[in-house]
């Protein structure tokens, strides 16, 4: 059972070059309140590009 008032949030991962979102994944918003980068495949590009967290 959840917490109330849970810190983690589902976010979306979108690709900084063709803006496809294809990664979802969850954080702590209180521990990092800035956007999340990680470096990620695309499947668009058939390669590695950093994504990015949209709203």
């Amino acid at each position: 059972m959840a917490k109330k008032g849970e810190a983690r949030v589902i976010i979306h991962l979108a690709c900084s070059e063709c803006k496809e979102r294809t990664y979802t994944t969850t954080k702590n918003k209180k521990n990092d309140p800035q956007r999340l980068e990680l470096k990620k495949y695309c499947p668009r590009d058939r390669r590695h590009t950093v994504h990015r967290e949209v709203k």
